[in-house]
C-alpha cells in the first residue's frame, strides 16, 4: 500500500472519521465507552494532526501531538484502519510525528495506551519507547500504560 502523510486541522472530516472508528474499536475492546482517562484531545489543545492518505484517496491512519511543556509533547490518537495495518503506515506516522516534534523543539514524546491493547504496547516498545510511570491525567488509572522516548 502506498500513502502520503499530510498535516491537517484537527476538525478535518477524514481525521474525525478515523478517530470515530478508533473510538468504536476501543469501545468494543473495553466493553464500555469510558475507557479514556485524562483530558480528551480537542482542536484547542492539539498542536499537530497528521493523516495518512492511501493512493486511492482514502484516509487510513492518523496521529497527533499535544504539547505538555516546553520540551515535551504527548502523542494522541494514533490509529490505523484495519485495512492498512501491517503496511508500515503506523511506523511512518510515528516517525513523522517525531520529526515534527523535534522541529518544534520538543525532545521528549510521551503517550498513554490501554492495558487491553497489547499490539500497541508491542509497537511502541519495538519503536524505541520505554514504559514509564503513569503521568498527568493517567495517574491512578487502572487502564493505562504510559511510554516515553527521548528524541535524538
Amino acid at each position: 500500500m502506498e500513502w502520503t502523510i499530510e498535516e491537517r486541522h484537527w476538525d478535518d472530516p477524514d481525521g474525525a472519521a478515523l478517530r470515530a472508528r478508533q473510538r468504536t474499536e476501543l469501545n468494543a475492546r473495553y466493553g464500555r465507552d469510558d475507557h479514556e482517562p485524562g483530558t480528551p484531545p480537542s482542536a484547542a489543545d492539539i498542536d499537530v494532526f497528521l493523516v495518512a492518505v492511501a493512493r486511492s484517496g482514502e484516509a487510513v491512519g492518523c496521529g497527533a501531538l499535544r504539547q505538555l511543556s516546553a520540551a515535551t509533547a504527548e502523542i494522541k490518537r494514533m490509529y490505523v484502519d484495519p485495512v492498512a495495518r501491517g503496511s508500515g503506515v503506523a511506523t511512518a506516522l510515528l516517525r513523522t510525528l517525531e520529526t515534527v516534534a523535534a522541529g518544534l523543539g520538543w525532545r521528549t514524546l510521551r503517550l498513554e495506551t490501554g492495558n487491553l491493547q497489547p499490539e500497541a504496547e508491542r509497537f511502541y516498545r519495538r519503536e524505541g519507547y520505554r514504559e514509564i510511570p503513569l503521568f498527568g491525567g493517567y495517574v491512578g488509572s487502572d487502564l493505562s500504560i504510559c511510554f516515553e522516548r527521548t528524541l535524538s
